[in-house]
This record gives C-alpha cells, structure tokens and sequence, in this order.
C-alpha cells in the first residue's frame, strides 16, 4: 500500500481547495495535484493526493470512492507508479 491516491471523474471545475475540504475527513492531506492540460491550462478531470499515512488513504478510498463532489462520483484508489510515462516532445506548432 501506499499513501498516495489517485482521484478520478472530477468535475472540470473542482479545484485542489474543494478537495481538500473533502479529504481531510480521512486524515492530514500533504499534497494535492488536479492534473492539467499543458496547452489550455483546462481541467483534465483527475488528480492525485498524497495523505500522511497509508492507513489515513486507505481511509480515504474506502469512504470517499462514489462521493458526489461538485455533481460528478468520484473515483478514489490507490495511486500506480507510471514507469513508462512518456514526456511530450518540446515541439511548437505554428
């Protein structure tokens, strides 16, 4: 297990702020990051959240996956480590 969580399905409108009203219910939260488009700076509807313990995540998962926050269910698990992220190349296009 791990203390880092992976939160899907959010509305685009959600902001960290909103979900760390929700999570801190469960426990310390040390970080949040929602996930954004590199181009629009838009909402790309998850994020990830690291707590201080691993018991206070597996809190987090168990009672939080299928909340309602901001009208959309809430996808919460625990977070994988992405060994093949691919970056993006620093290509403009014009």
């Amino acid at each position: 297990m791990t203390n880092k969580i992976y939160v899907g399905n959010l509305n685009y409108e959600t902001t960290e702020d909103d979900l760390r009203d929700v999570f801190k219910e469960c426990g310390n939260v040390l970080s949040i990051k929602i996930i954004t488009d590199a181009y629009t700076g838009k909402s790309r509807g998850f994020g990830f959240i690291e707590m201080e313990t691993e018991s206070e995540a597996q809190q987090a998962i168990d009672t939080l996956n299928g909340r309602e926050v901001n009208g959309n269910q809430i996808r919460v698990n625990v977070a994988k480590e992405n060994r093949n992220r691919r970056t993006r190349p620093n290509h403009h296009r014009y």
